[in-house]
């Protein structure tokens, strides 16, 4: 897939090498040429001098084949800004924007723009959003026989009660991470929207719970 990035810093770079190493397309964008000296020598994917709510710069980093776009840039507004182009001009659904100000962030989720606003956790939940694919093991058993897994859902379990979707799966929820909060489940507790879904379960089994979560649960679940 083809993911589109707008800002060479230091989240910027890193993410561009870890998704090229993931056998991605990547185009990076920033409009200081001096800061594609982050990226590495070897680097294959394309540099793009601009801002990222630039229509021309957009096409000329490949916006319209993206599959996800990404705003890392050190500004709030510049990063919404052009996330909202990306998916209301180009209909990138897939987008991201960190946001340094975290009382605005919600704010911009409710646009429906997910954002990640704490350094601590942005490279890691914008790689999630951006491959939302399997399931990432967090922790297993000296056996290997147990394992505690992030997990990857359907849209479609958003709004499914945490109780149903554990019927449902044949599995438990360990906890959902939600806003970098960690909640244990609850009876009346419903899987939102940006939610980060965490199960614990035996570890030959993750790939049945996988193409279950990955795949709409049925309309009389909700």
């Amino acid at each position: 897939m083809h993911i589109v990035i707008m800002g060479c810093g230091r989240v910027g770079s890193t993410l561009a090498h870890i998704l090229e190493d993931s056998g991605h397309s990547v185009a990076i964008i920033d409009r200081d040429p001096q800061a594609f000296r982050r990226l590495r020598a070897g680097f294959r994917g394309r540099r793009v001098t601009g801002v990222g709510f630039d229509r021309d710069v957009l096409e000329e980093a490949g916006i319209e084949s993206a599959s996800a776009y990404v705003a890392v840039s050190s500004g709030d507004n510049s990063n919404i800004i052009s996330a909202r182009v990306a998916r209301e001009t180009f209909g990138v659904d897939n987008v991201v924007a960190r946001i340094y100000d975290s009382r605005r962030a919600e704010v911009y989720q409710r646009l429906g723009i997910p954002t990640v606003a704490t350094v601590r956790w942005t490279a890691d939940q914008i790689l999630r959003r951006v491959l939302p694919e399997g399931a990432e093991p967090l922790w297993r058993d000296p056996t290997g026989a147990v394992t505690l897994a992030e997990v990857a859902y359907h849209p479609g379990w958003i709004g499914v009660r945490t109780k149903k979707l554990q019927e449902l799966a044949a599995t438990r929820v360990a906890f959902v991470n939600r806003m970098g909060e960690a909640l244990l489940p609850r009876e009346d507790m419903v899987l939102q929207e940006g939610d980060i879904l965490h199960v614990i379960a035996a570890d030959n089994d993750m790939e049945r719970i996988n193409k279950v979560l990955t795949s709409a649960p049925e309309e009389e679940s909700r």
